[in-house]
């Protein structure tokens, strides 16, 4: 019966791997630095990807919508003007907005009032969608108030409204003007009002550059006859959007656990940009085909490669097997050096991706110039090549290597097994 090899006896089949991987060098590093290349290409394209992504996503959500809603469970589909936080008794709003703050991952938070009616200027009317709004804290959740194309945003208070400069052309109208806005009010009358443009943005999204006016939340409760109590919607902005989800379902605990008297439903952007999320899914899953490819590529390299060195050193392994050594001893010396080698390229990848990610993270190539801004899914897109940190790419791709680096191993380790000590020894 044969005996299993001894723990300092693998230590001696791993040093000798080690020494004959770097007999040739030259192959050797020109091996190992495809695989480094590889590990590079891998981490990159995800990087990139998910920057992209991430961009896609905040495209998709920091301009109007949010990354997380909280309404009242029924709210949609039909948005109801009725159907708000608290029903009927409404809400302390501060509270609300405040523990939503407070929810780990969740940035910032803000109140909104929804409703439509229509927009009126001298002879022109136009059907429009008003969004009332906290302006001090709305800007910490969307960009849309930020930096309107022509004048400001409006100001908590006033009488104002920011319209899209598609609305403004229809009604003919610029910054300082006076237009007319009719809404159905809470009480079945018709709530109508002066309101002074204070700016005009321009998203280059026609439906909501032609349709949508942002009002301060007093304003709009103040036409629809809503008492302050009464709001449809709080929107916040979380740290990572990729957690959107999670981060609604730690709120949705936290808020029933503080006993506030009404139900809440948390909706993430995956659900009212359910479009946005399946191009996110499949654009994932494309990502890591691609680097399957990039490795599944680097195999057959890799196996050629060591195949050639098993080839030259066919008559070493027939002097071990004439010795005695072990079929399977021999086959693990070569899986060991492809180990070795996937270390070694692995070390090297990581170096050489450390500073190529910063850049690609800090100084992105910005390619709007060139193709300039791409409206998709609803959002306009800027085509920036910025990559995202993240710990799935390294390590998905720091596994896949040293997968690939055994894989490129078995083959030739098999051949070296199938050497006969007779055949090779012919010519000695």
């Amino acid at each position: 019966m044969k005996s299993r090899p001894r723990r300092d006896d693998r230590w001696i089949w791993w040093r000798l791997a080690w020494r004959n991987l770097w007999r040739n060098r030259r192959r050797t590093f020109i091996t190992a630095s495809a695989l480094a290349f590889g590990y590079l290409a891998a981490v990159t394209i995800i990087g990139i990807w998910r920057g992209m992504l991430s961009e896609m996503i905040a495209s998709g959500t920091d301009l109007v919508t949010g990354q997380l809603q909280i309404h009242a469970p029924d709210y949609h589909p039909e948005r109801s003007m009725y159907t708000t936080l608290g029903g009927r008794e409404g809400i302390d709003v501060d509270e609300l907005v405040r523990l939503t703050r407070e929810t780990p991952g969740i940035v910032a938070a803000s109140p909104r009032v929804h409703g439509g009616g229509l927009v009126s200027s001298g002879s022109e009317t136009v059907a429009g969608l008003f969004m009332g709004v906290d302006p001090d804290h709305e800007v910490e959740v969307t960009r849309l108030l930020e930096s309107p194309a022509e004048g400001r945003a409006p100001r908590a208070g006033e009488r104002e409204i920011l319209i899209g400069r598609g609305m403004a052309d229809r009604l003919g109208v610029e910054v300082g003007d006076e237009v007319v806005l009719v809404a159905p009010a809470s009480d079945g009358s018709l709530g109508n009002d002066l309101y002074r443009v204070s700016g005009m943005f321009a998203t280059g999204m026609v439906a909501l550059d032609g349709s949508l006016g942002i009002l301060p939340i007093g304003s709009l409760q103040e036409l629809m006859a809503m008492p302050e109590e009464w709001i449809h919607e709080v929107a916040a902005t979380v740290e990572d959007p990729f957690s959107a989800p999670a981060v609604g379902d730690s709120l949705a605990v936290a808020l029933a656990a503080r006993g506030l008297g009404y139900p809440v439903q948390p909706r993430p952007w995956t659900v009212f940009q359910a479009q946005l999320a399946e191009y996110a899914s499949l654009a994932g899953a494309v990502n890591f085909i691609i680097v399957g490819i990039i490795f599944i590529m680097a195999i057959f390299g890799v196996a050629n490669t060591m195949l050639l060195g098993t080839f030259e050193r066919r008559r070493e392994f027939a002097v071990v097997r004439a010795l005695g050594t072990q079929p399977g001893m021999v086959a693990l010396t070569v899986v060991y050096e492809g180990l070795i080698l996937g270390v070694v390229a692995l070390a090297v990848g990581v170096l050489i991706s450390v500073p190529v990610l910063y850049w690609l993270h800090n100084y992105p190539p910005d390619l709007s110039k060139a193709f300039g801004d791409i409206t998709m899914l609803g959002s306009v897109w800027r085509p920036v090549l910025r990559a995202e940190y993240s710990v799935d790419g390294p390590v998905v791709s720091a596994v896949a290597l040293l997968i690939t680096s055994i894989l490129s191993a078995l083959y030739p380790a098999y051949r070296a097994v199938k050497i006969l000590p007779a055949d090779a020894l012919a010519d000695l």
